[in-house]
């Protein structure tokens, strides 16, 4: 009996010619880090596309939550997901946080706004949400609990991408299920 994988996601790749004519120019620039010409490219495209005047790229996701988490000045214990890439949860460990963990909702497989206030405690300091699966959180469950309770939020989206939450008549809309 042969087994075959059975790949969860797998890498889109751009076809190779497109491939080869952004690394020559790349190549040629001498610029491979550092805000180089690529970078400008795409972070204004993606600007564009994704209506976000102040984005930023960063190397990786990870680093994107520790400087959210920094910018914030957050401490302390931090709701989150177990159901989350690695990174989630080990941005807030480096960032000296504590993760309480609260289950997720098993129809979007995003965290449980009923059960995030539960898990709040006088250390308790933001929630740390992930979009899962290009399904967005209940934000404006999330957001309310914030509020109520002075918590900061951030989500993690780096499975939403592109993803639009309640948008115009004219752009997709994706709604958590009820």
């Amino acid at each position: 009996m042969s087994h075959q994988p059975i790949y969860v996601t797998r890498t889109f790749l751009p076809p190779k010619e497109e491939y080869l004519r952004l690394l020559n120019e790349a190549y040629e620039s001498h610029v491979l880090t550092n805000n180089g010409p690529l970078h400008k490219r795409l972070e204004a495209a993606l600007r564009e596309r994704l209506e976000a005047p102040h984005l930023l790229l960063m190397a990786n996701g990870t680093l994107a939550i520790q400087l959210a988490l920094r910018a914030l000045q957050v401490k302390g214990e931090v709701i989150t997901t177990p159901y989350s890439y690695v990174a989630t949860t080990s941005a807030l460990l480096w960032e000296g946080c504590t993760p309480v963990f609260v289950d997720i909702r098993p129809d979007t497989l995003c965290i449980d706004p009923a059960l995030i206030e539960a898990a709040i405690t006088p250390r308790t300091t933001a929630i740390l949400a992930t979009h899962v699966y290009g399904i967005p959180c209940d934000v404006e469950a999330i957001d309310a609990i914030a509020k109520k309770h002075g918590l900061k939020v951030i989500y993690d989206a780096a499975h939403a991408f592109d993803v639009r939450y309640r948008a115009g008549p004219s752009l997709p809309t994706v709604m958590p299920a009820p």
